[in-house]
């Protein structure tokens, strides 16, 4: 739809309205529309009341990652690491399949919201992406998916992964050129590899195209 329709029209409310109307069930439509002018002036607290309140026809997906991102990482995490976190690991999907792939890890996750009914095979840390609740570079890799598009305060978020990373950092992230009416309520858009590479500060880290989603692997 975002390529095949004029930008005029596909990013105009009465075309998009509907399309709102549907995804959201008919709930919350003038906070979910103007999501990307409210969101800067919303408290931490509040925004992330949204997340916790939102029902929406994706809210059952098990995980966001395609399965080309999901097999490139498999395939590329550090051969020497000991240690993984995930941060904003939902219900665990990524863990689980990690736990399956490379049992001698460490898994450990970190959420604003803990899915209690969901069984993990992990440790799990309640945080924010803005304060994760570890030291400096206690983690030998940090991954983290479909989370950053969303945030306000990116260079913050940037920055405590980093922290907390000691040899590698991967980052998944939409391949997605911008349009204020985005039933995914991001408010980054990451269209070329190499802005990406630029706002997290990896410019030399291998970026890969998987399926519409850009898979970038930070060694450091």
């Amino acid at each position: 739809m975002d390529e095949g329709i004029p930008a005029f029209i596909r990013d105009s409310r009465w075309f998009m309205y509907p399309l709102f109307w549907y995804w959201f069930k008919g709930k919350n439509l003038s906070t979910y529309m103007d999501f990307k002018k409210i969101a800067w002036g919303l408290t931490e607290e509040e925004f992330n009341r949204i997340y916790q309140d939102l029902d929406c026809r994706a809210t059952d997906r098990p995980t966001d990652l395609n399965d080309k991102s999901i097999q490139r990482m498999l395939d590329n995490l550090h051969p020497e690491a000991k240690t993984l976190l995930d941060v904003g690991c939902g219900r665990g999907h990524w863990l689980n399949l990690v736990g399956k792939a490379r049992k001698e890890l460490q898994l450990t996750g970190c959420d604003v919201f803990e899915e209690e009914t969901v069984k993990k095979d992990f440790t799990f840390r309640k945080g924010s992406i803005y304060r994760l609740p570890f030291e400096d570079r206690a983690f030998d890799i940090v991954t983290c998916h479909h989370t950053i598009e969303h945030l306000p305060d990116l260079e913050k978020a940037i920055s405590e992964l980093k922290r907390v990373t000691r040899k590698q950092l991967i980052i998944v992230t939409p391949r997605q050129r911008y349009y204020y009416y985005t039933l995914d309520l991001h408010l980054h858009f990451f269209p070329e590899k190499e802005y990406l590479q630029q706002v997290t500060g990896t410019t030399s880290a291998d970026c890969v195209e998987c399926d519409g989603d850009w898979c970038l692997i930070a060694n450091t």
